[in-house]
């Protein structure tokens, strides 16, 4: 793999820590400010942003840590990133409550730990 398309993936990677974190932010602002102050409920609960981090989180982490599996040769970034995924996945088919917001959670901590893995890897 050229020197480009690495750096590149590195960028990505890094792009997939930090949207990880914008999901968490998100999940934990939504907790706070519609459960316990009863505002926002509208636009932070709306299923179609849970849909559109979903994928995003797939196309990248998909691209990232898969292309670095193949890369280096080390699984571990593979399952813990695909464990974070299937849990963010069943976070959007379980809808509003304790359960989407657990599973959210642990979904994007493992995500975003998987690409620090993969990262890690490729150096």
């Amino acid at each position: 793999m050229t020197q480009t398309l690495l750096a590149l993936r590195s960028r990505l990677d890094r792009f997939g820590v930090l949207l990880s974190g914008l999901c968490l932010v998100h999940c934990l602002a939504g907790l706070f400010l519609v459960g316990i102050l009863g505002i926002g409920g509208g636009a932070l609960l709306d299923p179609a942003i849970h849909r559109v981090g979903l994928v995003a989180a797939l196309v990248v982490g998909a691209g990232t840590i898969g292309l670095g599996a193949l890369r280096h040769g080390h699984k571990l970034p593979l399952i813990v990133g695909s464990t974070g995924l299937a849990l963010m996945a069943g976070a959007v088919i379980a809808g509003h409550g304790s359960a989407e917001a657990v599973l959210t959670i642990l979904g994007v901590l493992l995500v975003a730990s998987a690409h620090v893995i993969n990262m890690r890897r490729t150096c």
